[in-house]
């Protein structure tokens, strides 16, 4: 927002209220040290795939506390959609613990500086804390809110407890390393009792490869309802995964860290260098075969797709899977191949993760759930851009008939002010905020993806992120 404050797409795809700062991300408080500052643009530059260089250029950084955030985001950017934002914990860690909050449990003086941050933040406005119990950077290191300890915990959610309506938002990983059950059990004897409204992103799994963990997730869920305000988070778009040498974290995220040295490789003689060298690529190779999770992107190159070549050079269209056996070339080879073939600019597109629909219907229907989710606009060169929201009007609604027009309606706006305790919105009703989209649902198209070139790169020029461009008219 600070260096688009048009926020294109969103508006036009009918959205008018954002909530910012999930998954234990938020870009206050600051540490005043430089290093811890730049740790915070570093943290932002990984996860979400945006470039360094606009956070250097474009943001001031002229606060330590989140209500002199708040102040200096007021004052810098104006944007055409209301907003409200959570805390995250990674950023309170860091805030009080300088780089140690990557190392160690906190001490009893730095959880009382995290209290007092939390604490800051909440009576400025703040919708209340995110979390992360899910991620590991690029070099592994599991991310700062991963080292709390439990005191940590209670003395934040002592703080959050006397700001009734504010929200606990936390990731859990059902993903990669598959402990959101062990986390789940925690954050029960953790919360439970308290006047903490929780969502949980990932707390009801609805992708086929997990459904190992689903069972237990279910039960978590009906055992904390006595105890726990809980309200798991759901997507209604499957997730997929762009791999590009140019931003990426989804190597990392698979657990592999050697094509993940050409991501951060800075320039693109480097890049190339080492998607020709043979020790690299035997390294690949062995990643890919022995590190890489078994859901990855990288060990399923039937749902692979070469869809975006820089130069047109080709083939397009087809699998990594049937360009690695056209070749009879391993499949990291293969992606090597055809990248330095078509340009590094070109990504490889991962086809949509199976996911049980019948499930996804049935979190729609809940009334203690939060969908209309999607990591789309957040990770900027991963995922397929803003948007997605339309696929619910489109495929569930108007295709499918699986919910009708207005259980997606109050799904996308009525559910969620209630979930955030929005009282002001939500609803048509006399003395509400008038934010009203209007719309022809014969109209709504789920546009495909595109690349717009309009991020700063931070050196004069421009990258790209993907974004779903509307092309009708939004009738007002």
């Amino acid at each position: 927002m600070w260096w688009q404050p048009d926020l294109d797409p969103l508006p036009g795809y009918g959205a008018t209220t954002m909530i910012l700062g999930n998954c234990g991300f938020s870009m206050a408080p600051l540490h005043p040290s430089k290093q811890a500052r730049d740790e915070v643009m570093g943290i932002f530059s990984f996860f979400e795939d945006i470039p360094i260089g606009p956070f250097r250029q474009n943001v001031p950084w002229d606060w330590t506390t989140w209500s002199e955030y708040r102040k200096s985001f007021e004052k810098s950017v104006k944007v055409p959609l209301n907003y409200t934002s959570y805390v995250g914990h990674i950023p309170l860690r860091l805030a009080a613990m300088g780089m140690d909050a990557w190392e160690r449990a906190a001490t009893p003086e730095e959880i009382a500086k995290m209290a007092e941050l939390l604490d800051d933040a909440l009576a400025a406005g703040a919708i209340g804390m995110s979390d992360n119990m899910h991620d590991h950077d690029g070099t592994d290191r599991a991310v700062p809110s991963l080292l709390a300890c439990d005191d940590e915990f209670k003395a934040l959610f002592d703080v959050m407890d006397r700001y009734p309506a504010t929200c606990y938002q936390v990731i859990v990983d059902t993903f990669m390393r598959m402990n959101g059950p062990a986390n789940l059990k925690r954050l029960e004897a953790l919360l439970t009792g308290r006047k903490i409204r929780v969502q949980i992103a990932g707390g009801i799994p609805t992708l086929f490869f997990q459904a190992g963990i689903l069972p237990e997730c279910k039960e978590h869920r009906e055992h904390a309802r006595g105890g726990v305000d809980v309200w798991p988070g759901f997507a209604h778009v499957s997730p997929t995964s762009v791999l590009s040498i140019t931003k990426s974290l989804i190597f990392a995220q698979s657990n592999d860290y050697v094509w993940h040295e050409v991501v951060t490789a800075e320039s693109p003689e480097e890049k190339a260098r080492l998607l020709c060298d043979p020790d690299w690529r035997a390294r690949a190779r062995e990643s890919w075969d022995t590190q890489a999770w078994d859901h990855s992107p990288l060990k399923n190159p039937q749902e692979l797709l070469l869809l975006d070549s820089e130069n047109g050079a080709g083939p397009i269209g087809g699998t990594l899977k049937e360009f690695a056996d056209s070749r009879g070339a391993h499949r990291s080879n293969a992606m090597a191949d055809w990248i330095l073939e078509n340009g590094l600019l070109s990504t490889v597109h991962m086809a949509p993760f199976p996911k049980d629909e019948q499930l996804t219907v049935a979190l729609m229907k809940d009334p203690k759930t939060v969908g209309n989710i999607s990591d789309a606009g957040a990770h900027l060169q991963m995922l397929c851009g803003g948007g997605e929201n339309a696929l619910l009007l489109t495929k569930y609604v108007r295709e499918e008939k699986s919910i009708s027009i207005e259980e997606a309606v109050h799904i996308m706006t009525g559910k969620l002010a209630e979930h955030f305790f929005l009282s002001d919105r939500g609803v048509i009703a006399p003395g509400k905020r008038a934010d009203i989209t209007v719309f022809n649902l014969d109209e709504v198209t789920y546009h495909q993806f595109e690349k717009a070139w309009d991020v700063p790169d931070g050196n004069g020029g421009t990258t790209w992120r993907f974004a779903r461009p509307l092309r009708c008219a939004l009738r007002l």
